[in-house]
């Protein structure tokens, strides 16, 4: 009876009920999208790790984050190459530039200096074989699609970096930095471009892989301590690389403290709407429930009903969120907005509402327990 009680009192009462819905609808989309951003402004930190196939990267002692990379010399490439488990060694650069487009004004950018081979692994997940055949021609750069307009730059037009022209042969998607402006060309041009980058051999990093069947945490293990003392060189497991990159970018950077302080006042603000809303709807129906007191239903009974009426409000006001959530997630997509839209997010976001609503529920139930008939002449 109960049930039946709580479902036609929302369908009878929805106007009431509404604005209860649509505030767990906000505070979702709200919790959420602040975390989707979150996640994928600080892992933007790590893009050059996470859009790259190598299991290993070995770079120089004590670097907190990837883009903080220090010259490790040619020496470290002898001790892979003379690993049995170890197999496809490669180095990448990460240097530095001023861009100058014809039409004027400079930008900063950061160069990435790759292997242009077919099976190259530094950025394989976004420049495919094709794209880096177009690097070996000397003075050829990739741009991400996103920043071309901000560099002024297009398909086959030219440009300078530190006085030295480049000609643009292609667009990539997925490598929009927060403030900067990645530039993808080959080792060699990138040696020329930047006169700071290490030559004879030596690079900011050299990625690897194992063999089949080779055992990764022990690999890692024995070439961290044949490192020497001090150490010339350490080994990261790109996961645990790409951790340190965000994690750094999370609680290290005035922006990511800012980020995650903005995220939890989006979070407090979700809380008190979706809590008030629902106590203000509960409270509105107080004389109906005194009403049904007053025909014997036992105060259990009303606070089933509220309790049932609170996940029905919970669970359309969810739905609401998830849609417009992967609404939002596309049209971050068609703009190029680091919007990470992960179901742990969604999951996380929806339970805090969830969980909010029904607590408010639970507050608002107690005020039935001073809920009588005489409420109704008032």
């Amino acid at each position: 009876m109960a049930v039946s009680i709580a479902r036609k009192t929302l369908l009878h009462e929805w106007r009431r009920f509404l604005p209860a819905a649509v505030a767990v609808a906000f505070s979702g989309v709200l919790m959420t999208a602040q975390g989707a951003l979150l996640l994928g402004i600080v892992g933007a930190n790590a893009l050059y790790v996470t859009q790259s196939e190598a299991r290993f990267w070995a770079g120089y002692p004590g670097t907190q984050s990837v883009e903080l990379g220090r010259t490790v010399r040619s020496e470290t490439a002898t001790v892979l190459y003379a690993q049995a488990d170890i197999s496809h060694v490669e180095p990448f650069l990460l240097g530095s530039g001023d861009w100058r487009a014809m039409q004027g004004g400079g930008v900063s950018v950061t160069l990435l200096g790759i292997d242009t081979a077919p099976d190259g692994e530094a950025l394989a997940r976004i420049v495919p074989a094709p794209l880096r055949n177009r690097l070996s021609e000397p003075g050829t750069v990739l741009l991400d699609r996103a920043d071309g307009a901000k560099l002024s730059a297009g398909s086959g037009q030219t440009a300078e970096i530190n006085g030295r022209s480049v000609r643009v042969v292609g667009f990539v998607e997925g490598l929009r930095g927060l403030g900067g402006v990645n530039v993808v060309t080959s080792l060699e041009t990138a040696r020329q471009l930047d006169q700071t980058l290490p030559a004879e051999g030596g690079a900011t990093y050299f990625l690897f892989d194992l063999n089949s069947g080779g055992q990764a945490a022990a690999v890692a293990a024995r070439l961290n301590q044949e490192a020497g003392s001090p150490r010339r060189f350490e080994i990261w497991p790109a996961e645990r690389l790409a951790d340190m990159s965000t994690l750094y970018m999370l609680m290290d950077s005035g922006a990511g403290i800012a980020f995650v302080f903005a995220t939890a006042i989006a979070l407090l603000i979700g809380t008190v709407i979706t809590s008030q809303t629902l106590m203000a709807a509960v409270a509105g129906t107080i004389p109906q429930y005194a009403t049904l007191r007053a025909l014997g239903v036992p105060f259990a009974g009303l606070r089933a009903i509220v309790m049932e009426q609170a996940v029905w409000v919970g669970v359309f006001g969810l739905v609401l969120s998830v849609l417009f959530c992967l609404a939002l997630s596309g049209v971050a997509a068609v703009y190029g907005v680091p919007f990470q839209l992960r179901i742990g997010v969604i999951a996380a976001a929806s339970a805090v509402v969830f969980l909010v609503a029904l607590v408010a529920c639970v507050l608002a139930v107690h005020r039935l327990r001073s809920a009588d008939p005489a409420s109704l002449l008032r």
